[in-house]
C-alpha cells in the first residue's frame, strides 16, 4: 500500500490535489484544510490511505499521521465511507471531535454534511472507544459551556462549523468567558 507521499503540487481541485511524484500525476483526496493551504508549485508530504475498489483505486492524503488514523476510524462506522470521513476531517477538528465525544455533544457530529443524527450516534459509540481522552479535552470540558453557546450562536447566524470553530480558537488565551463577549470577539474575526 502507499503510506506516504512527497511531491510537487500540480493542481487544485474542489476536493482534491493533484500531486506528481516521479513525473506521474497523482489525484490526492483531502480534507478542506489541506487543501486551502496548499498552493500550485510547492512541496508537499502526505500521510495516505489508499482505497481499492472493484472500479477504482482512490488516494486519500493527510497532514498528520494521526489525521490518517482518526480517517481509518471512521471507516470503520457503520454507513461511513470515505468520503463521509474526509468531510467530518474538513469540518471539525480533532479537538471538537473528542468533546463531541466525550461530552455527549453528539450534535456537533451531525453538523458536518453527510452525516445525519443517526450516523452521529454510530460515530460517538465507536469513537468512544477508538479515541483517547487528551490532557487537552479537560481544558475543552471546562470551556464547553460557554464555547458551545457560542459555536450554536455563530452557526444559528448562518456560519458554518468550521468559520465557527476558526473563529473561537482565534481567541485570546485571556479573552473574557463571558457568552456575549466571546461572540462579540468572534464576530469581529469573521468580519474581517
Amino acid at each position: 500500500m502507499i503510506a506516504t507521499l512527497r511531491g510537487e503540487i500540480q493542481h487544485i481541485e474542489d476536493n482534491a490535489i493533484i500531486v506528481e511524484v516521479g513525473g506521474v500525476g497523482l489525484r490526492v483526496f483531502v480534507p478542506a484544510p489541506v487543501r486551502t493551504k496548499a498552493s500550485a508549485g510547492e512541496m508537499i508530504f502526505l500521510f495516505t490511505h489508499l482505497v481499492v475498489r472493484e472500479d477504482a483505486l482512490t488516494l486519500y492524503g493527510f497532514e498528520s499521521q494521526s489525521d490518517r488514523d482518526l480517517f481509518n476510524i471512521l471507516l470503520g462506522v457503520d454507513g461511513v465511507g470515505p468520503k463521509v470521513a474526509v468531510s467530518v476531517l474538513s469540518t471539525l477538528t480533532l479537538e471538537t471531535i473528542q468533546r463531541a465525544i466525550f461530552s455527549d455533544e453528539e450534535e456537533l457530529l451531525s453538523k458536518v454534511p453527510g452525516v445525519g443524527k443517526k450516523t452521529a450516534q454510530k460515530m460517538a459509540i465507536h469513537l468512544k472507544d477508538k479515541l483517547k481522552p487528551t490532557d487537552a479535552l479537560g481544558k475543552l470540558a471546562a470551556l464547553a459551556d460557554y464555547d458551545s453557546e457560542v459555536l450554536a450562536a455563530l452557526t444559528a447566524l448562518g456560519y458554518s462549523v468550521v468559520e465557527a470553530q476558526a473563529a473561537l480558537q482565534s481567541l485570546p488565551k485571556d479573552a473574557p468567558k463571558d457568552v456575549e463577549e466571546r461572540l462579540r470577539a468572534a464576530l469581529q474575526y469573521i468580519s474581517r
